[in-house]
């Protein structure tokens, strides 16, 4: 079933797509409080900065943390609010945890992949990313 037999508007690529790009400068300021504040202090205390995996897990679990909290309370980030977009179930119910989670562990290779994930959307029916085909949601137009 389409999204438009489904009952909802899907948001287009390039309405995601700035989302993304304005999502990306609004992390710069989630991750400089919640990141780079915490490991710079951390440092100073210990003399020496912390393992590079040991980075990588934190901005990991900062990321997690305010992408599932947003999409957990009301299916938008700021910027996705700004871009009037929504991230539902395939369904059009609030997405459960399991999938919340799975489309962000999946949103990381698709990313880091040259975008692959993204690029996934020129291919598919509903023009859906290919985290969101595989955890069952959609971005659609609040």
């Amino acid at each position: 079933m389409t999204d438009e037999q489904a009952g909802f508007t899907p948001a287009t690529v390039r309405r995601r797509l700035a989302s993304m790009l304005y999502e990306a400068f609004l992390l710069a300021g989630v991750l400089a409080v919640a990141f780079v504040l915490p490991q710079l202090l951390l440092g100073m205390a210990r003399q020496t900065a912390a393992h590079g995996l040991l980075l990588w897990l934190h901005v990991f679990a900062v990321l997690l943390v305010y992408f599932l909290w947003f999409w957990r309370h009301g299916g938008q980030t700021l910027a996705m609010k700004t871009w009037k977009i929504r991230l539902v179930s395939s369904d059009g119910a609030p997405p459960a945890g399991r999938q919340l989670l799975l489309r962000y562990v999946l949103a990381w290779p698709g990313l880091l992949l040259c975008g692959l994930g993204l690029l996934w959307a020129l291919a598919d029916r509903d023009r859906q990313f290919l985290h969101d085909r595989i955890a069952g949601t959609r971005l659609i137009r609040a």
